[in-house]
């Protein structure tokens, strides 16, 4: 419970990580192709990690294709990457021994209007959650936030995993935010905001960005675009 709280020095080195992902990926993704394996840039974007300044890796980075993108916790395979892709990266770095979680979902060549459609939705829910999240709220009422609207377009079903949890010094620490959370979310807690709808057979979409509930609201510390982002 005492970590849940950040002082000023520990929000820092987390905003130090959360620049090193995003540089890392900026990197990366200039060097992503079609015909690589999952593996492979897995490895890109881990070679980038270090070259950025990462201690370490506070997991191990998840990259999913195609249909492969509909599993929530995949491990990266030898799936070869194909044009029409769904192509969901969630990796992190580590600063001063405090960890960054962020997520970002491309396609691989040019999007169709149904990618784009749920996409949209996922990064809809991740943006009404970010702006509306208040220390204070229980983790549940948090969690219905980006729940809700994704209830609303229909897709209520696709979306099987709690929104988000802190971060600091390990990658997944308290607070909860879930449907089955009833604590409060203290003040100065950094955690992710990470909607997804995943579809077997089709692929899935999350969109990861961590946020530290200030005293009179939330702070986005993770600046990556969300837009859709074509590649390859």
């Amino acid at each position: 419970a005492l970590r849940e709280q950040k002082d000023e020095d520990e929000l820092a080195l987390i905003i130090r990580a959360a620049r090193i992902a995003e540089t890392a990926l900026e990197k990366a993704i200039g060097e992503f192709r079609v015909g690589m394996t999952e593996l492979e840039i897995t490895g890109v974007l881990e070679r980038a990690l270090r070259d950025a300044g990462s201690e370490g890796f506070p997991f191990p980075t998840i990259v999913a294709s195609g249909e492969r993108s509909a599993l929530p916790h995949a491990r990266s395979s030898e799936r070869a990457v194909q044009h029409g892709d769904f192509l969901l990266i969630d990796f992190g770095a580590v600063a001063g021994g405090y960890c960054a979680d962020v997520t970002r979902t491309f396609v691989v060549g040019k999007a169709t209007d149904e990618q784009r459609e749920i996409h949209g939705i996922v990064r809809e829910a991740n943006e009404r959650a970010s702006r509306t999240i208040r220390a204070g709220m229980r983790g549940r009422d948090a969690d219905a936030v980006a729940r809700g609207y994704i209830e609303d377009r229909g897709f209520g079903n696709a979306f099987g995993h709690s929104l988000g949890h802190g971060i600091g010094i390990e990658v997944h620490e308290a607070p909860r935010l879930a449907r089955t959370a009833e604590a409060s979310i203290p003040p100065h807690a950094v955690v992710t905001i990470e909607p997804g709808i995943y579809r077997p057979g089709w692929g899935g979409v999350r969109i990861e960005d961590d946020v530290f509930l200030e005293d009179a609201g939330s702070r986005v510390l993770t600046a990556f675009s969300r837009d859709l982002i074509e590649i390859g």
